[in-house]
């Protein structure tokens, strides 16, 4: 290979990667704080099989399990199939097996493609410091969680400030553990996407409700739909999956004045 032909930097195989392969890469930030968090992973699982794609969950939020001990040899074999439309790899701690000198784990992504070939979309599940070092300056939009406890959003808008400032990601979806027609729900979206303009210039694209209570045989809602599309739309390999199922309205500006952020991430009586 000459020296004009040799990737310029690490990014270069990735962007090959992302070019020649169908794969979507779909970072979600964990929250410890977050009860039943699990459910908001498989309501997106089952948004997008209902697209008819194939999704793994990367399960290296704080609380998932360990990755097993073959996966340092043979990730393949460490990831395990729970549907038909889901696999699984757990990966708590894994993606900084990765770092280079440059304090990148982005070759995470490559190795995770390679295991899973079989896979349409990679929910990334991992907290925000971790997410930065693997997905920094991609085109992609990361999926906060929360749920109505303060101290679960103080760490989505933690997750986000992080990622806008470290990895230079500036667009979100919020998915919330807390029933749809809650009011309070609305209200902790608008001050998220409040503070995330003003202090951080930070776009909080859309967001939706679970109810963890429901049982996964439920239908999946207009909104689930909706974000579902609009994260793969970021970045697409074939449009004639993306046929439309019904919109969510759009996340409406707030109507009161904004609090600042740690006004919002210290008085719950703002939320």
């Amino acid at each position: 290979m000459s020296a004009q032909q040799r990737p310029q930097d690490q990014a270069d195989g990735l962007r090959r990667l992302f070019a020649a392969s169908r794969v979507r890469f779909i970072p979600v930030v964990s929250n410890p704080y977050v009860q039943r968090g699990e459910v908001l992973l498989e309501g997106l699982c089952a948004a997008f099989a209902e697209l008819g794609l194939h999704t793994l969950v990367v399960d290296a939020g704080e609380t998932s399990p360990k990755p097993a001990e073959l996966s340092s040899v043979d990730l393949g074999n460490c990831v395990e199939r729970l549907s038909r439309d889901v696999t699984y790899l757990a990966a708590r701690g894994l993606p900084m097996r990765y770092i280079n000198a440059q304090g990148s784990a982005a070759q995470f992504l490559e190795a995770v493609a390679d295991a899973a070939p079989h896979a349409d979309v990679i929910l990334l599940h991992a907290p925000y410091t971790e997410l930065a070092r693997v997905v920094a300056l991609r085109e992609l939009r990361p999926v906060l969680l929360a749920d109505i406890d303060t101290q679960s959003v103080t760490h989505a808008y933690a997750g986000m400030k992080w990622l806008a400032q470290r990895a230079g990601l500036m667009v979100y979806s919020l998915l919330m553990a807390c029933s749809p027609q809650l009011r309070l729900s609305e209200r902790i979206a608008q001050q998220i996407s409040s503070c995330g303009e003003s202090f951080l210039g930070a776009v909080l694209r859309d967001w939706a409700c679970m109810d963890p209570r429901m049982p996964v045989s439920a239908p999946i809602t207009a909104e689930m739909r909706h974000m579902a599309r609009e994260l793969l739309q970021v970045a697409p390999p074939g449009a004639a999956l993306l046929a439309a199922k019904g919109d969510a309205a759009p996340l409406r500006p707030s109507s009161g004045p904004r609090a600042s952020g740690a006004q919002l991430l210290s008085n719950p009586a703002l939320l």
